[in-house]
């Protein structure tokens, strides 16, 4: 009966717990639904007013569309202001402090069921930030939400149905198992005692079959401390060929075990010849290890694994020396070379400066413009309507240069999500000479494509045209004017294709040849800004080649144009 009783508690519980979590999704769900509903009301408005210059008018005759006749609809600027409401109610406070409207300008869909700091009113919100503006959709939380909102008890009473036909089974077999159990009491007995358990006979059931497998458990116990002594030797040799240095030291400060790394990278750090494991703590550059032990090591109140870290550059390499107090005052030292995460850490530190900087020049630009319109309320129609185009030119520059990071992004950290299909290269090249026809009109721009057997890739078609397109742009920016364009697919093998894209316009020194891949990189940095290049196109064509298996390279000089050669692989 105790184990039974047991066992019926432990359930029991698990099924309230269940029972809670699936009460709490539920409400979340039917929570979710209306939020969607909402939602899409919010969009949808959004997409009107776009469309419509009467507000007031778009608003009541969305309204009238939609099956809710009390819903309130509200419209909230940038600085938390009420642009409309349909409420009655005029001048209201900032809404910045609402909920629904912090968590909607973080990018979250959000809502939640509060009362109105306007009406008094219990309201159901549904806020969405579209294009800076907050747009909220909200329904009286009366009857009505609340039976939308109301959960299916169906499953509770399910769950009380499995919990008495859970009472009644364990009931029937708990007895039959209870005798099993205290025969299995003696044999665990034996076991402990290590006496022979090969003529142990057990009922023939369930239990007794664990039995049996705990007597081959049993014996395969002794041969397992001879497979652990291998695998012991298996760590030796691993720290000893290991790319970090480790070293572990008994409470004497005797090596108990140290690789060769570990006395080599002393070596480095110290400036005198070290020859032990054990001289580690006299190098000066070791003085806060040294300091961490002598203070910890014979501490008698301590109950936890302590650790300790220490950075030194020397001799052009950065190396981590960390430190690990074990209870028994055993310790052990471990030397890590990082100079390589900490070159890659400050290139990612000056492509966060390199972005920040690119993106302060638009969003000045912008600002400027949206300033001088807001401080002179009588500006000149014309002059008005020049400082809009000019916002709108740099607004769609920084929407190319996020386009542009977003794509490096998505190669870099979520490659494996590219969707492959079949590419056809000629028609794609098609494609983009009408794109850029006007483009290459304007500044007397041919192009020669050469592309003979019609060559197809298994690849991404987004990054493959991304790689052809940025190539047209880069040519038609900053070539030149009168200019030919050449694309010829000069070679093909059984799993590559060689192409090259060259133009004979002004070309570019050879000593920028090796950068002009990197991210932000530029040639000339006050005409490519001038131009409206965003600096990253070369480097998505680079990216775009490597995510194909493929190798990009160029050559050029001053006055003879430039080619870039490369090869795509016919299938990932």
């Amino acid at each position: 009966m105790r184990l039974f009783w047991s066992v019926f508690v432990i359930f029991l519980v698990f099924i309230i717990c269940v029972l809670l979590f699936q009460y709490q999704r539920e409400r979340e769900y039917v929570q979710e639904k209306l939020n969607s509903v909402l939602t899409g009301y919010n969009h949808q408005l959004y997409l009107r007013l776009q469309q419509e210059s009467d507000y007031n008018a778009t608003i009541e005759q969305f309204r009238k569309e939609i099956p809710q006749d009390d819903i309130r609809i509200t419209i909230i600027s940038s600085n938390g202001e009420v642009v409309y409401d349909n409420s009655g109610i005029e001048n209201m406070t900032n809404h910045n402090d609402r909920v629904e409207v912090r968590k909607a300008r973080l990018g979250i869909e959000a809502f939640t069921i509060r009362a109105s700091g306007t009406t008094g009113r219990d309201y159901f919100y549904s806020a969405s930030r579209i294009d800076n503006y907050i747009y909220r959709t909200a329904l009286p939380y009366d009857d009505e939400t609340k039976s939308i909102l109301s959960i299916d008890n169906g499953f509770l009473y399910f769950m009380g149905l499995i919990t008495l036909i859970l009472l009644f089974v364990l009931h029937r077999f708990t007895s039959s198992i209870g005798r099993t159990i205290s025969k299995l009491k003696n044999f665990t007995q034996k076991i402990d005692s290590n006496t022979p358990l090969e003529d142990y006979e057990f009922p023939d059931d369930e239990l007794g079959d664990i039995s049996d497998s705990i007597i081959t458990l049993y014996n395969r116990l002794q041969k397992t401390k001879d497979a652990l002594a291998m695998d012991r030797d298996k760590i030796i040799k691993h720290f000893r060929y290991s790319r970090d240095g480790f070293a572990m030291f008994a409470l004497n400060s005797k090596t108990i075990l140290s690789n060769a790394l570990f006395i080599q990278y002393l070596n480095l750090i110290s400036d005198t010849p070290i020859h032990h494991a054990e001289d580690a703590l006299n190098i000066s550059e070791l003085a806060p290890i040294e300091a961490f032990l002598r203070k910890d090591i014979n501490s008698t109140n301590r109950k936890k694994v302590l650790r300790e870290s220490v950075t030194i550059d020397k001799g052009g390499k950065t190396f981590q020396i960390k430190c690990i107090l074990f209870l028994d005052k055993t310790y052990e030292l471990s030397i890590i070379d990082i100079s390589r995460q900490e070159e890659e850490t400050r290139m990612k530190r000056q492509l966060t400066q390199n972005i920040a900087h690119e993106l302060k020049t638009p969003v000045s630009s912008i600002q400027g413009y949206l300033e001088t319109i807001i401080s002179n309320p009588n500006l000149q129609e014309d002059k008005k309507q020049f400082f809009i185009e000019r916002c709108y030119s740099q607004s769609s520059r920084l929407t190319d240069l996020l386009l542009d990071i977003s794509v490096l992004n998505r190669i870099d950290e979520a490659s494996n999500m590219f969707e492959l299909y079949n590419v056809d290269i000629t028609n794609l090249i098609n494609e983009i000479q009408k794109e850029c026809s006007k483009e290459m009109e304007e500044k007397n721009i041919t192009v020669d494509v050469s592309l003979p057997n019609n060559p197809t890739i298994s690849g991404n078609y987004s990054l493959v045209y991304s790689i052809f397109r940025n190539l047209f742009d880069n040519a038609i920016a900053y070539a030149g004017e009168n200019v030919k364009i050449s694309i010829t697919c000069y070679k093909e093998d059984s799993r590559f294709y060689y192409f090259s894209f060259s133009d004979n316009g002004i070309g570019i020194g050879e000593e920028h040849i090796n950068r002009i891949f990197e991210r932000f990189y530029r040639v000339d940095k006050g005409r490519s800004r001038k131009i409206g290049g965003t600096g990253l196109g070369l480097s998505i064509v680079k990216n775009g080649v490597l995510f194909h298996k493929g190798q990009i390279s160029a050559k050029s000089s001053v006055g003879k144009g430039i080619s870039f050669f490369f090869t795509l692989k016919k299938k990932l």
